[in-house]
């Protein structure tokens, strides 16, 4: 496909973002308005726009091309998800609805100490550009090969475009514009979903109906993993297990899916959204496994070598863009883009509000939205957008794992801490020592990749899969509940 032909839709596309900004931020863009939306936001258009920052560009590129390897087994973890989900629902939101939070390590600060909350606000600021930066990553790659090497545009010139034109529509706005843009960005990537499962069922000459029949009688579709508990990372309890906490630590102890939570009234309105969001993930990502499976029985049915492509994350752009029709790279353009600017720029707006509540104490301020304050907002968004390219720079020079993988393993060591401070805060009545607290975020990740990489794996037949990061979060409780001076006094248990 004409690489002039996607920079087109690009332009359009982003026109559109840029437009969606402008009406939502001309009226007021002040940081009330950047960090929550002013507590006034619709819980359905939060429910529907959270789906498209939940899956990202990684869920609509890897993981159809993983089914290949991996059959649908990552469904398994997609239930782990909806655990995941409806503990966030019941045991977190309503925990961050009474306290009032703006930024959710506020908790911490209050039920464990003053570096703890530094720590674990630290941690997200850390863990969140990685992941971030991994899932832009994924899309600019497809942009470079499809699009701007036809020009011979460097590939930093890409992401810091891409960058600059997500800094454009979120500078003012913040989350209100997010709450929009994300609604029109997740309609595009369900429209891809659906219209590349019609454009490839055409291509194998047959009806949807049929499509779906194809992939449910294909070997593809085996789900669950029972063989080999310890040598399987794919085995269904390591599945269910991880994706869980996983969900719990980079949703529910995550800024960025939360902050869209938190801009709601009511408690009930916030849990209505994660429940309804929960559903239509899990259908959601059933679909993308379909797309996966059938591009596998596209390839073999058509003969197409694709022996020489460096990673399966470059099996769906290559079977859209080079196979398929001219409106069928064209849609899958959008969805990619859609997924992955919805994430970012959900990421960059978090990692914001983050920095300015937590380390700059925007909530202790006479008027959050003071004019000096605003500007500082400005400049510190800036900063991350920045930081983020230069992350996105360093992992192209070291990256040689497929994303999806990497991302999840990232998080299993970063997210872990973050995780076990809140458990030990929820569920026990137990004083910290505060100034520990950092020196333990750092050592459990540590001791953790050092087993895994110099014992376990050599060692032993047992393969540690997304439950990396309740074996991190246990560790950390262990060190808290063992360098603990007793139990809180009466009048401090109010968490």
């Amino acid at each position: 496909m004409s690489p002039l032909i996607l920079l087109a839709f690009l332009f359009v596309y982003f026109g559109l973002l840029l437009s969606v900004s402008y009406f939502t931020s001309r009226n007021t863009s002040d940081n009330s308005t950047f960090f929550v939306a002013n507590r006034n936001s619709k819980w359905y258009m939060v429910a529907f726009g959270m789906i498209g920052t939940a899956l990202s560009g990684v869920t609509f590129i890897s993981v159809p091309g993983a089914v290949g390897t991996s059959n649908f087994s990552y469904f398994q973890f997609v239930l782990g998800n909806a655990l995941g989900f409806l503990v966030i629902a019941y045991v977190l939101l309503p925990l961050y609805y009474r306290m009032n939070l703006t930024s959710i390590y506020t908790y911490l600060e209050e039920r464990l100490g003053h570096k703890s909350y530094k720590t674990g606000a630290m941690i997200f600021l850390v863990s969140r550009t990685i992941g971030s930066a991994f899932r832009l990553y994924l899309v600019a790659i497809i942009l470079q090969k499809f699009i701007f090497d036809a020009w011979n545009v460097p590939f930093g010139i890409t992401v810091a475009g891409c960058l600059g034109l997500i800094w454009l529509y979120t500078n003012k706005g913040g989350l209100k514009t997010i709450i929009i843009t994300d609604t029109l960005q997740t309609f595009c990537l369900l429209l891809a979903v659906l219209l590349s499962i019609y454009f490839m069922a055409d291509g194998l000459g047959i009806n949807v109906l049929e499509a779906f029949e194809r992939v449910k009688d294909s070997s593809y579709a085996q789900i669950f993993v029972w063989e080999d508990f310890l040598g399987n990372k794919s085995h269904f309890w390591k599945h269910v297990i991880g994706g869980a906490f996983v969900t719990i630590a980079m949703t529910g102890l995550d800024q960025d899916l939360m902050q869209k939570n938190l801009s709601m009234r009511t408690i009930g309105e916030a849990q209505k959204n994660m429940l309804t969001f929960t559903s239509v993930f899990v259908v959601i990502n059933l679909f993308f496994l379909a797309v996966g499976a059938l591009l596998y029985i596209y390839v073999g049915e058509k003969g197409i070598d694709i022996t020489m492509l460096r990673t399966p994350d470059y099996l769906y752009p290559e079977i859209a863009l080079n196979n398929l029709s001219i409106a069928a790279g064209i849609v899958f353009m959008m969805g990619l883009t859609a997924a992955t600017f919805a994430t970012t720029d959900s990421a960059l707006t978090a990692l914001t509000t983050s920095y300015c509540v937590d380390f700059l104490n925007f909530n202790k301020k006479e008027n959050p939205n003071d004019p000096a304050l605003v500007r500082q907002r400005n400049v510190v968004h800036l900063v991350f957008s920045v930081v983020m390219l230069i992350v996105i720079l360093l992992f192209r020079l070291i990256n040689d794992d497929s994303v999806v993988t990497a991302i999840f393993t990232a998080a299993s060591y970063t997210y872990g801490p973050l995780l076990g401070l809140f458990a030990f805060g929820i569920l026990t009545k137990y004083a910290v020592n505060d100034k520990l607290v950092p020196y333990f975020c750092l050592i459990s990740p540590a001791i953790w990749f050092v087993l895994n990489t110099y014992y376990i794996i050599p060692h032993t037949s047992y393969r540690i899969g997304f439950e990396l990061i309740v074996y991190n979060a246990f560790t950390i409780i262990l060190m808290l509940f063992a360098t603990s001076p007793g139990k809180l006094a009466k009048d401090a248990r109010k968490f």
